[in-house]
């Protein structure tokens, strides 16, 4: 059965505020930047430098104060604007080519006011060329006005361009937290930025060196790499950035260490990009349109029947449902994603025409739920959307059946009947009378009341994920589409308790749909790494306690279900293993008693190592970080045997020193082992510093001179200067002179000597004179009874 493709008007911009500015301004200027807010109620408008007043302009439908902007002539406007994600208050940044960052937003008070303005390129030295918000950063690409020429010509202009990063988190009433500047790029061309949900696409402009013009970059920032792509060439490159250490890739020397990369090649001749969930859209100069994917691999999903007319002429592209929609001017054409196909052609009434970037998944509007994931278009007539009609005999549940479907489930699992409740016994009997009052309210038969306020963002939500369940049912099997459920349960199945059947279901979420569920739980916990390689969370506790509790504790797992703490860690093996120490040490630090962090069950660190594997065949630089990051004493003891077996000292002795002033017992008991090491074998030689660091303060020279001869070999016979051909060399008086100097207290010691051995130690410098040489009377023993010769 042919699918009919549907253009359906949401609304017109009457409900929006300063409806008729919002339509003049649509109509009358096609350069006009168009974007929409995270949950669908605002409209921005941005017009170009040069145009005439109002260069922004915020609406907002429903209640709500506009914002208007203009800005005398000779003061320039912004180069670009973006909504932030942010679900307390809506909020935008303005970025000046100048660097001049301003974060606007609505508070407390009326109408917008500026929260925020700050400086991007500090000192006047660099100027912003482009700009993009992917969520919770800032990155903008800057040209440096270094003022030095080029005897050669034009290469170090054309590489004098450089990328940078900030952080951007939302921080109470003082509007924005901005990170330190980050560098992600040196000495690289100009590029334009577009962002996806996930990825952020570099991709090469008209001004961009003709050599390197066919090469564009992504970044994937949860993943920590960049993708060099030649689109042209077939050939992709992946780089892991290590979070650590803040690494800072120079563009030339990137493409020097990648072959292939320079061969020439013309640059990418295209007219529109478009960033998508599935990658990032290019229509070229011949109505091709290709789909760069995040991996950096590209292919043709279809040809449009008419090209674009020149430069000049207005695109946009959009993809819904394995669906590629293209506004090309007045005309709207559907392809097939697979196939290429075209499915439909439609002849608009204007050619002034927006596509709109879908919602944040969980901020979706009551008019985004009705849309069913079509795409959004805007224009001076009002929003449309672009869908697919429902097959005949599929109707979508209402409200009321799935408050009756809900309590049947609640009520089944507390009730010991063994017949399965149906709706229609609730609806029939009237012992069952709570779900028919929420019914009743929920269809409006009574006033809202504070019950429909509580439960409306939650049974919106449910009714969403319902509706996405029949569309997927119906046929349309896209990839995101399958995304978008696994996140939406995910996030339902957190807000439950965990057990029987909840938990089995999200073990299957996690097997199918692993990086889409991990996803939902990054946004769940609030996961955010910072630049020392660690994680944090501003989560809830309820939330923690739901994940860290073990549900299984004291039964048997039946078929292999996991609980939440050990499904994420089981994840994060198969999509981020680097990620999982740092995981299961914010797991610890937010865990409670009775958590299964600091109750009576197993501790963290041993649950997160049985998912790795019996022990031998774990991965043996992940099972040593868990067990030197848990803090318990046996782990860390365990981890560093494990080191010294390997005879890998360095990392015995950082390990050892890690350790804080909260743990000088463990301290101590490293040291010693470490310490039986040195007595026996010479390679902790290169070493004595650190090994002298850890040597405990209290610990005195005797005790020390006791612990090594606990250790030393017996000696068999007569001490020999040099060792035999191939046995170890024996301990040396200077090595041990160090560890007895450390041993000792700073300064000379005031008070008696505590031990046999301090006379050595506080060695005075300068020695005794030499008495002087002369002949030497003998005393006779007569005469000095008391003396002995």
């Amino acid at each position: 059965m042919k699918r009919a493709g549907t253009l359906r008007l949401l609304f017109d911009l009457s409900n929006f505020s300063g409806a008729a500015r919002l339509r003049e301004l649509l109509a009358g200027d096609p350069a006009a930047r168009v974007r929409c807010s995270p949950d669908g109620r605002h409209l921005l408008l941005l017009r170009p430098l040069g145009a005439p007043a109002p260069q922004l302009l915020v609406a907002v439908r429903g209640s709500g104060a506009e914002l208007e902007r203009a800005w005398p002539e000779g003061h320039p406007s912004p180069l670009d604007a973006f909504f932030l994600p942010w679900p307390a208050r809506p909020a935008l940044v303005l970025v000046w080519e100048s660097g001049i960052t301003e974060v606007w937003g609505v508070g407390m008070e009326p109408g917008w006011q500026l929260l925020q303005s700050t400086e991007l390129c500090p000192g006047g030295e660099a100027r912003v060329v482009a700009v993009a918000a992917p969520r919770g950063r800032l990155v903008w690409c800057e040209e440096r006005l270094s003022g030095t020429e080029d005897p050669l010509g034009r290469p170090v202009a054309a590489f004098s361009y450089r990328v940078c990063v900030r952080t951007l988190e939302p921080s109470g009433e003082a509007g924005t937290n901005l990170g330190r500047t980050r560098v992600l790029l040196h000495h690289c061309p100009r590029f334009d930025l577009l962002a996806s949900r996930k990825d952020l696409f570099l991709v090469p402009t008209a001004t961009t060196w003709p050599g390197v013009a066919h090469i564009l970059l992504i970044w994937s920032p949860s993943k920590g790499k960049v993708i060099v792509s030649a689109p042209c060439l077939g050939l992709s490159y992946s780089k892991s950035l290590n979070p650590r250490q803040g690494d800072t890739w120079d563009f030339q020397t990137l493409l020097r260490g990648l072959p292939g990369l320079l061969s020439p090649r013309k640059p990418l001749a295209v007219h529109t990009w478009a960033p998508a969930p599935q990658g990032l859209l290019l229509l070229d100069f011949g109505g091709t349109v290709r789909l760069v994917q995040s991996h950096g691999g590209i292919r043709a999903v279809g040809t449009l029947q008419e090209a674009p007319v020149g430069p000049e002429g207005s695109a946009a592209l959009g993809i819904f449902h394995g669906t590629l929609a293209c506004v090309l001017g007045s005309t709207l054409e559907l392809l097939d994603m697979g196939s290429g196909q075209l499915l439909e052609r439609k002849v608009l009434s204007t050619d002034r025409v927006y596509l709109l970037e879908p919602p944040v998944p969980g901020m979706k509007d009551e008019e985004d739920l009705e849309i069913g994931g079509g795409l959004r278009m805007l224009s001076a007539l009002g929003l449309f959307c672009v869908g697919w009609e429902a097959p005949q005999g599929l109707e979508l549940p209402s409200t009321k059946d799935q408050v009756f479907e809900e309590a049947c489930l609640y009520y089944q699992r507390r009730s010991l009947r063994g017949a399965q409740l149906t709706p229609e016994e609730l609806r029939q009997d009237s012992t069952f009378r709570a779900p028919q009052a929420l019914a009743s309210i929920l269809q409006g038969h009574l006033p809202p009341s504070t019950l429909l306020t509580t439960l409306r963002a939650e049974l919106r939500d449910y009714r969403g994920l319902e509706q996405l369940k029949t569309q997927l049912v119906a046929g349309d099997e896209e990839e995101a589409g399958w995304t978008e459920l696994a996140e939406h349960e995910v996030a339902r199945l957190l807000r439950t308790e965990l057990t029987g059947d909840q938990l089995a279901q999200l073990n299957t979420i996690f097997q199918t749909l692993p990086t889409a569920a991990w996803d939902a739980t990054l946004r769940a916990l609030q996961l955010q790494p910072d630049g020392n390689g660690k994680l944090r969370s501003q989560a809830p506790p309820d939330v923690w306690k739901k994940v860290l509790g073990d549900t299984t504790a004291g039964k048997e797992t039946p078929n292999g279900i996991l609980p939440p703490f050990e499904l994420l860690c089981q994840c994060l093996c198969q999509l981020e293993p680097r990620w999982l120490p740092p995981f299961v040490e914010l797991a610890q630090q937010q865990g409670g008693p009775g958590w299964g962090a600091g109750g009576p069950g197993l501790p963290l660190y041993r649950r997160a190592l049985a998912v790795l594997g019996e022990e031998g065949t774990r991965p043996e630089t992940l099972e040593l970080e868990l067990l030197l990051g848990s803090g318990r004493p046996k782990a860390v003891l365990q981890a560093v045997s494990q080191l010294i077996q390997k005879e890998q000292w360095e990392q015995a002795l950082e390990a050892g020193l890690a350790l804080g002033p909260s743990s000088p017992l463990l301290r101590s008991e490293i040291f010693k082992l470490l310490l039986a090491q040195f007595a026996r074998h010479r390679q902790l030689d290169a070493h004595l510093p650190l090994l002298c660091r850890l040597c405990p303060p209290e610990l005195a020279p005797d005790e020390l001179l006791l612990l090594l001869r606990t250790h030393l070999a017996d000696e068999v016979g007569p001490p020999t200067p040099f060792p035999e051909p191939g046995e170890e060399p024996p301990l040396t008086v200077g090595l041990l002179k160090t560890l007895l100097e450390q041993t000792g207290t700073q300064g000379r010691p005031s008070g008696p000597i505590l031990s046999l051995y301090e006379d050595i130690l506080w060695d005075p410098g300068t020695p005794p004179p030499t008495p002087p040489r002369g002949p030497m009377t003998t005393l006779q023993a007569s005469d000095h009874p008391g003396l002995e010769a």
